[in-house]
């Protein structure tokens, strides 16, 4: 048999009773008359079979019966506002908490960042590099930045930027093993992220050059950068991590292919998340930097637009 509760109108109308000690300040906070506080309680107490006031000229005082329905009470109307709260409002407005992969991170967010702490100096940075998307269940993140398909269970998803892989190696590598195309790949020291998001193989194939050694393996496309600014071998590399070194000159791209999976980088939260000032804020800043970064000149490469599977991120 299940058990029938009071009408919550009443409960909450002693509750606010209980709390102020007053049927007229609990009418005057609540916008009702004294009349519909002392009503409602009435029927409460008729509902319950019991007296939950001492009723007294100008005060109220509880019964010991309403002394324990306050103490329950007031534990259960904290955990609802509690909750309504955390759907409705942000807990941490001028904190924001970033998680997004560690190689984007390092390569390519952490470089631009300077420009949105200086355009937004009241919000305090997090960023944390995580190859997990996270529950969002503690409210610790504010949003993650994933590379896959855009479609993960209890979040909404929005495209940030796609990308293309091509494969790149320090000026002085290329020099001292005579590097140059693609074709010139099968006696290169091949880095391979052991996360199977950057097959040297299948890229080969796609290209239509001879299969490579792979000698070197990383679990981390941003260890993969590193190792090929470290002169250890042609690294297979994502655009968006690649291109700033090859500005700079630090990496050479080997040949002008290059291969657009149909994987690319999406923001990712709840619903709600997205209204939240500062994350509208932190986006337009993120749209606009990758605006600018489209704008880099790629029109001499040769992109091959292919069902290139890698796994999700």
């Amino acid at each position: 048999m299940k058990e029938k509760l009071p009408p919550l109108q009443g409960l909450y109308y002693f509750y606010k009773a209980a709390e102020l000690g007053s049927f007229k300040v609990a009418a005057n906070r609540l916008f009702v008359s004294a009349a519909a506080v002392s009503q409602q309680i009435r029927q409460l107490e008729e509902s319950l079979g019991c007296h939950l006031f001492y009723r007294q000229h100008r005060k109220v005082l509880l019964t010991p019966e309403g002394q324990q329905l306050y103490r329950e009470l007031a534990k259960g109307f904290e955990h609802i506002f509690t909750g309504v709260q955390s759907v409705n409002q942000d807990p941490n407005p001028n904190r924001l908490s970033i998680s997004t992969l560690p190689s984007f991170a390092q390569h390519w967010l952490v470089p631009r960042i300077q420009s949105f702490r200086q355009q937004n100096p009241d919000i305090a940075l997090l960023i944390e590099p995580n190859n997990q998307l996270v529950s969002f269940q503690d409210q610790s993140v504010d949003i993650c930045l994933r590379y896959g398909e855009g479609i993960y269970e209890g979040v909404q998803s929005h495209l940030l930027m796609e990308d293309i892989i091509y494969p790149v190696c320090h000026p002085l590598y290329q020099q001292q093993h005579q590097i140059y195309d693609v074709q010139d790949l099968h006696r290169a020291d091949l880095i391979e992220d052991t996360w199977p998001d950057m097959d040297w193989n299948l890229w080969l194939q796609h290209v239509g050059a001879p299969v490579g050694n792979r000698t070197l393996q990383y679990n981390g496309s941003h260890f993969v950068v590193e190792g090929a600014l470290s002169v250890q071998g042609v690294g297979l590399i994502k655009h968006s991590l690649a291109y700033r070194y090859i500005k700079e000159g630090t990496l050479v791209r080997i040949g002008n292919y290059a291969l657009k999976p149909k994987f690319a980088y999406y923001l990712c939260a709840p619903e709600h998340y997205f209204n939240r000032p500062k994350l509208k804020i932190f986006i337009q800043w993120l749209q606009q930097e990758v605006a600018d970064f489209k704008q880099c000149d790629m029109s001499h490469l040769d992109i091959i637009d292919t069902d290139y599977v890698l796994r999700p991120l």
